[in-house]
């Protein structure tokens, strides 16, 4: 029987998403290698659904068919996702769903998303509504120990009043790949906290994009990545001000080693209807090799005239007087770098769900062995 020639991978996605893979003459993509994604096998992930043992607290149901695809039709809109590539991908690759409707004080949830040693694409959406006033702490963790690609949809929309701790953690492995596009709608007096830890991937792309649709919101993110090796982390965030007295927190850490690659990109609106809006923006890097490489990009496109908005990047390296002072206290010097190490990234890490901490995060991403 003659050999039966599959489908290259790259030609295999570009079908799935409906449009060619972008590549480096798409301004978002141009610092973005994808041939680990394209390194993966051709086919579907051939596991467990992951949503499927999930343990839904009380004050969390699960949303109609119908009523899912309304949400997530509307909140894609709201944050103009619907054309981004990994969203594309994503529907195109018959996702798996879990559709959730909050209301009042829920318990946490942890999602724990592991695409294992199974090859090919893993694709999932995860659809949320929280009611008005509701509240929801919530903890994605990744992770993978193959050559396979993980695509996350998360589609959040969170009523006036709703509160959403959403986090992140992601471990990898150096052969896989992980693309997580959240959209997230805000009503007024709503607040978000999404904290995303990312590391020990080939290729990680996160994409938040947030919209608060009437402004009055109050949106916090915090993100660390830890790149190592060939490793590439990607991050592109947007966050849209559709109305007035809105408050954006965002502070983005890197900490770059071996030939590791790290990308920021975040972008921030701010239209003339949204007077009064306060946003901060703050990328710091903590460079440890030379052959390292950081792409920074801030954007802040500002039309409203009565705004506090602020923005820095900051690149540096570990500080020899710190080092210095831990030595003369009898701590090596190994030692003293794992401390200082530790200090810059506990900063962002202990705002994670308070179910991260039983995972011991930072050794995770930095794929020390126990």
């Amino acid at each position: 029987m003659p050999a039966v020639a599959l489908p290259a991978t790259g030609a295999w996605l570009a079908a799935l998403a409906g449009s060619p893979l972008p590549g480096r003459r798409h301004e978002d993509w141009r610092f973005t290698d994808l041939a680990p994604l394209q390194s993966v096998a051709a086919e579907p992930w051939s596991g467990p659904d992951p949503f499927a043992l999930a343990a839904l607290p009380a004050g969390i149901t699960r949303l109609e068919p119908a009523e899912a695809q309304q949400l997530r039709n509307q909140v894609l809109q709201a944050t103009s996702s619907s054309g981004a590539w990994p969203v594309q991908l994503n529907q195109g690759a018959s996702p798996r769903c879990l559709a959730l409707r909050v209301s009042g004080a829920a318990g946490p949830l942890q999602l724990s998303i592991d695409a294992g040693a199974a090859p090919g694409l893993l694709a999932l959406q995860l659809l949320l509504i929280l009611e008005e006033g509701a509240s929801l702490e919530l903890l994605q963790h990744h992770s993978s120990s193959a050559a396979n690609a993980t695509s996350l949809l998360t589609v959040a929309q969170l009523g006036r009043g709703a509160r959403l701790h959403l986090g992140v953690l992601a471990p990898g492995d150096s052969r896989a790949s992980l693309l997580s596009h959240l959209a997230i709608s805000q009503a007024p007096a709503s607040a978000l906290q999404l904290t995303t830890a990312v590391g020990g991937w080939a290729l990680s792309r996160l994409e938040p994009r947030i919209c608060q649709v009437a402004g009055a919101a109050n949106t916090r993110l915090r993100a660390l990545q830890l790149v190592d090796g060939q490793d590439l982390a990607d991050t592109h965030s947007h966050v849209c001000f559709e109305g007035p007295d809105g408050e954006l927190d965002q502070l983005h850490k890197v900490v770059a080693d071996g030939a590791g690659r790290s990308v920021f990109n975040g972008a921030v609106q701010v239209p003339r209807k949204a007077q009064q809006t306060n946003a901060a923006q703050l990328s710091r890097t903590l460079l440890l090799s030379d052959r390292a490489r950081v792409d920074t990009k801030p954007e802040l496109e500002i039309v409203a005239d009565d705004v506090k908005c602020a923005h820095g990047a900051t690149v540096s390296r570990l500080q020899q007087s710190e080092l210095f002072y831990l030595q003369s206290r009898g701590i090596g010097a190994d030692q003293a770098s794992k401390l200082l190490l530790r200090g810059y990234c506990d900063e962002v890490l202990r705002e994670l769900p308070v179910a991260a901490a039983a995972l011991n995060p930072l050794p995770l991403l930095l794929r020390e062995r126990p």
